[in-house]
């Protein structure tokens, strides 16, 4: 089994195919958006291929470290992950194809209208153990 984070954006990513935003959306359709995404964990429940989702709100702070005794620096000059990020989901799969099955699965949530968004998802793996350093 191989773990796997399906990240979606709000901006970064290719447009979907029904690109209307979420703050454009009906209280109908953001309830049948949110019943696709808690269907499909828990169909994965079952098959024992979910790990974790969130939804992540809009607040947020970067932050990073700036020397000793001195308070930690916040913001920046880069793009905010709160800007880029709009939740995730963790799934534990036996295949890169499998992976590859579920966030295209994902991707066909309902949007506007109530047709599916077709969103771009990155799927990314998890680093199964440290590299080797050689030097």
């Amino acid at each position: 089994m191989a773990k796997y984070l399906l990240l979606k954006h709000y901006r970064g990513a290719p447009a979907p195919v029904n690109d209307v935003p979420m703050d454009q959306w009906t209280p109908e359709e953001i309830s049948a958006h949110m019943q696709y995404m808690r269907d499909f964990a828990a169909r994965l429940q079952k098959t024992g291929e979910f790990v974790d989702s969130q939804a992540l709100a809009p607040e947020g702070t970067f932050v990073r470290y700036d020397g000793e005794g001195r308070q930690p620096v916040t913001d920046g000059p880069f793009a905010e992950t709160k800007d880029l990020i709009a939740g995730w989901m963790v799934i534990d799969v036996d295949s890169y194809e499998r992976a590859l099955e579920l966030a295209g699965e994902l991707s066909a949530a309902p949007g506007a209208g109530g047709k599916p968004i077709h969103e771009w998802l990155e799927l990314r793996p998890f680093l199964g153990c440290p590299p080797t350093i050689t030097e």
